[in-house]
């Protein structure tokens, strides 16, 4: 895939697991391996940007926070029952 037609977030993961193949191919030399890493690295902080400027509607970002929030209760949970225990003698 041409650096000129990566222009998602899957598109980039595509790409990386392209990569991947290819570094693990035993007919890959170490040479090709090293510039395949360099692309992956630079795939990476592409990715990164897009994460970093992807915006949310307020519709979308209320559903993440109260998702956020039960994960929170659901782990808090989860800890005030891991302490409340008896402990084995």
């Amino acid at each position: 895939m041409a650096e000129s037609t990566i222009h998602t977030f899957d598109d980039i993961t595509e790409r990386l697991d392209q990569i991947i193949a290819q570094v693990r191919s035993k007919d890959t030399s170490l040479e090709r391996s090293l510039d395949l890493f360099d692309e992956a690295i630079a795939l990476g902080s592409k990715a990164v940007d897009l994460v970093d400027s992807f915006d949310l509607s307020p519709r979308e970002a209320e559903a993440l926070e109260q998702g956020a929030a039960t994960a929170e209760a659901t782990v808090d949970g989860d800890a005030s029952q891991a302490s409340a225990a008896p402990e084995e003698s």
